[in-house]
């Protein structure tokens, strides 16, 4: 029975145009009944494939997968960062999107959340899970995606900075800088507040203005530049309501979270940092439970231009993210590749562990949180077998410590519409999916 003193979690103190967040008080600890926990997840990207020499290489120890299969397995050296969590991921070989098979070999990290299919000149994608997701859940906190990357924005097509697309195949802009993200979910004062007010309020008068002069544009078009224009204000609806869930939550105060041992000002002059970095602002993100989907990538395809490339030369790997792709065939070079796996493996752990740390009622962050790491090659330039992993959701009903493998028969996006019924989001199917992964449970 609800008693009557009992108080919402989200209770706040107000008075003198001042908002204070109450702590966690007992009257908020019993209802009538248990609040679901929130479900939430995280897909991280990193390009170019991995390590994967055969079995009679001198350096096999470096190939990505592991040996065996099912519960009886083995890690190799590049994903033995992983055995300590053991119990909280499996590994999937041989899966990838079908479309994503007839494309370039630098072309497929647009499509690793969505499966659309990209030719010709449009180039036309589609929503990736993510924003599937945020759709349901929008309501629900004051963000209702994070996407990140090392390079920012949203590059271009076939070349992506972002693993995050609108409903219409838009790519949402990525975060790059961990100042300006924790600025985004905890930092803010009472005179940028009523900034941000006047800016939110603002935009939401352009936003109409635009849409009045739209309509009787509209009129005038023909039939393929209404499509066009269509497209255009489908984008613009989306950004006022995005303003409009801003405006909900602006007086809503933001998490006071700890700061200490958060390297704020890492740039991609110090990619360890940075890679930690981002990772402990999605797990504050999911812990004050401000998102519950976030991505982000490691690395966009744009070979010696992208930011992240330089990333294994700064850290003792000799070479660029490109250039240790392209030599794994090379003396020495399957081993100097899987060190550089070993590395992303080693800071993907970091994050498992972290939530998986991180009590939550009886449980654990990480019992209600799936995470999915890998790329859309397994080498470079081959758009089959991607190396993927599957974190968490222990409290959601995956059984992992297995390695499972599947045929080209079997596209990734079973594992897309899978992961979004299990974090609530009822879905019949994603993209080509042909049904759910029944051996992800059992």
């Amino acid at each position: 029975m609800k008693k009557t003193w009992h108080l919402d979690r989200r209770t706040f103190l107000r008075g003198a145009g001042v908002s204070l967040a109450l702590p966690l008080l007992a009257g908020m600890e019993t209802s009538a009944k248990p609040q679901a926990k929130p479900r939430r997840f995280a897909a991280v990207y990193f390009p170019y494939g991995v390590s994967l020499p055969p079995d009679d290489h001198e350096h096999a120890a470096w190939n990505w997968f592991p040996k065996g299969e099912g519960r009886d397995f083995e890690f190799n050296q590049s994903l033995k960062p992983l055995e300590p969590l053991r119990d909280q991921v499996t590994i999937l070989g041989g899966l990838s999107h079908p479309h994503g098979r007839k494309m370039g070999g630098h072309d497929t990290s647009d499509i690793f959340l969505t499966g659309a299919e990209l030719k010709g000149s449009q180039l036309r994608n589609s929503i990736s899970m993510d924003q599937v997701a945020a759709a349901h859940f929008a309501d629900q906190t004051r963000d209702a995606s994070l996407a990140l990357s090392t390079d920012g924005g949203v590059g271009e097509s076939t070349r992506s900075s972002t693993l995050s697309f609108s409903r219409t195949g838009q790519p949402l802009p990525a975060l790059s800088k961990p100042r300006q993200v924790f600025d985004r979910f905890f930092g803010i004062n009472e005179a940028s507040k009523a900034a941000q007010g006047r800016e939110l309020r603002n935009s939401a008068s352009m936003l109409d203005r635009v849409l009045d002069n739209a309509r009787s544009l509209r009129l005038r078009l023909g039939r393929d530049d209404r499509q066009k224009l269509d497209e255009y204000l489908s984008s613009v609806r989306q950004i006022e309501q995005r303003v409009e869930r801003s405006e909900q939550w602006l007086d809503v105060p933001k998490p006071d979270v700890d700061a200490t041992g958060l390297h704020l000002d890492a740039t991609d002059e110090t990619p360890l940092e940075l890679i930690r970095t981002m990772y402990d602002l999605i797990f504050l993100a999911f812990q004050t439970d401000s998102t519950r989907l976030a991505t982000y990538q490691l690395g966009n395809m744009n070979g010696a231009t992208s930011i992240a490339g330089k990333f294994p030369a700064l850290l003792g790997y000799g070479s660029s993210m490109h250039q240790l792709a392209h030599g794994w065939n090379k003396k020495g070079g399957a081993e100097a590749l899987g060190k550089w796996d070993r590395f992303l493996a080693e800071q993907f752990a970091y994050f498992v562990s972290r939530l998986k740390n991180s009590p939550e009622g009886d449980a654990t962050l990480l019992d209600h949180t799936v995470l999915l790491y890998g790329s859309s090659n397994s080498r470079t330039h081959n758009n089959t077998n991607y190396p993927l992993v599957l974190a968490g959701g222990n409290g959601l009903g995956f059984k992992h410590g297995q390695f499972l493998k599947f045929g080209e028969d079997t596209p990734f996006a079973n594992v897309h519409a899978t992961v979004l019924n299990r974090i609530g989001v009822p879905t019949e199917s994603f993209a080509d999916s042909t049904g759910e992964m029944t051996r992800l449970f059992c």
